[in-house]
């Protein structure tokens, strides 16, 4: 039961941001067996004095197409599909809506499974 929060600059389209939606839900199926219809993400739009990040940090070149990706999830994933995660993210997200991989930033944030509730006051997975 992931969440996925997203940070943008403005001005995309909403085509663009459901292509990210898209792509990020798509990643998470494949790599970490997300089911159907599990699907909980926003995005939050911020102008360029609200927008802030290194441009060179570790040798990447980033651009003002950088988004922020914070996924939290339970903390039952292997590193090889943390892996998988993220590189498959940044491979869907360069097909539509055409990011560069270096404008992809994912964090994820483990938390135990009794950290959750969807919904009517009940913690669905303790």
């Amino acid at each position: 039961m992931p969440l996925a929060q997203i940070a943008i600059r403005t001005g995309k389209t909403e085509a663009y941001k459901q292509a990210i939606f898209d792509g990020i839900y798509r990643a998470l199926h494949e790599t970490f067996d997300v089911p159907e219809d599990d699907q909980f993400m926003v995005i939050t739009e911020h102008d360029a004095a609200s927008f802030r990040y290194g441009k060179f940090y570790l040798g990447i070149a980033r651009s003002d197409d950088l988004i922020f990706i914070q996924i939290t999830a339970n903390n039952t994933r292997t590193v090889e599909q943390k892996k998988a995660l993220f590189r498959r993210v940044a491979e869907l997200l360069g097909e539509a809506p055409g990011l560069r991989p270096e404008d992809v930033f994912v964090n994820l944030v483990e938390v135990t499974k009794e950290n959750w509730s969807l919904g009517k006051g009940l913690a669905q997975y303790a």
